[in-house]
């Protein structure tokens, strides 16, 4: 299928089953963290999943390439990133696997109802710190900072929408590990597998993956680190088969 870009759009190959995505080329666009995301979530044959924030719908596309999942919805606030979304779903032919619904993750589960799915994942704004902000509605701000959303909403939706014993999949910052984990056991969601993410073998992380289950017991992995660099613009071994080069 032949489809046509709009101004300060490109087309990315994601190398992997054949698959492209429509970016913005001024915009904000995905990152390690979303293919780190989809190489963390498990997703297992006819399961259901919900990306909340969905962006590009990098994480539905990457996941409906790696898994057996049987369907994918993807939440979007951004009408213009939405649609985008859509347009990139429909050029992969995806349509009856992938949903692109543009709505509010605070409204989540009155959106999709509750109970609905068996996985939820999330590349959630990372900073709370929106003041100062130039231009609170940019794409990238929005993307970025709790503009729109907070940690708790996501959480609280995300809690709402998976089935008793379904699992959040989550990537963020260790600077806020406390509140996430904390809000996380607020909304019944425990903790089960946590993997901090360092940029190189001698750096501090920079982010870290964390599954969480509805109603599960309190038991919790710390899974070996992932280093994403072995030198400057060269990806470990790890980074490459979580990828599936």
């Amino acid at each position: 299928m032949t489809i046509e870009l709009k101004e300060n759009e490109r087309l990315d190959d994601l190398q992997r089953n054949g698959l492209q995505i429509i970016q913005k080329t001024d915009g904000f666009c995905f990152g390690m963290d979303a293919v780190l995301l989809s190489g963390f979530a498990a997703v297992k044959p006819g399961e259901r999943v919900l990306d909340l924030g969905t962006g590009t719908g990098i994480i539905p596309l990457l996941l409906s390439a790696k898994t057996e999942g049987e369907h994918f919805s993807a939440l979007e606030i951004q009408d213009e990133i939405a649609r985008m979304a859509e347009r990139s779903v429909k050029l992969n032919h995806l349509e009856n696997k992938i949903e692109i619904v543009h709505g509010d993750i605070k409204e989540a589960s009155r959106i999709f109802g509750a109970a609905s799915f068996d996985v939820v994942t999330t590349n959630p704004p990372y900073m709370n710190d929106s003041h100062g902000l130039k231009n609170p509605t940019e794409v990238k701000a929005i993307s970025r900072h709790e503009v729109l959303c907070t940690l708790e909403d996501v959480v609280r939706e995300g809690a709402k929408v998976l089935k008793p014993g379904g699992r959040m999949y989550m990537v963020h910052r260790p600077h806020r590990l406390i509140e996430i984990l904390g809000t996380m056991k607020q909304y019944k969601l425990e903790p089960k597998r946590m993997k901090l993410v360092h940029p190189f073998r001698d750096k501090d992380a920079n982010m870290v993956l964390i599954e969480a289950v509805r109603g599960g017991g309190a038991w919790m992995k710390v899974e070996a680190p992932v280093i994403v660099y072995k030198e400057p613009g060269v990806y470990t071994d790890e980074i490459y088969s979580i990828y599936g080069y």
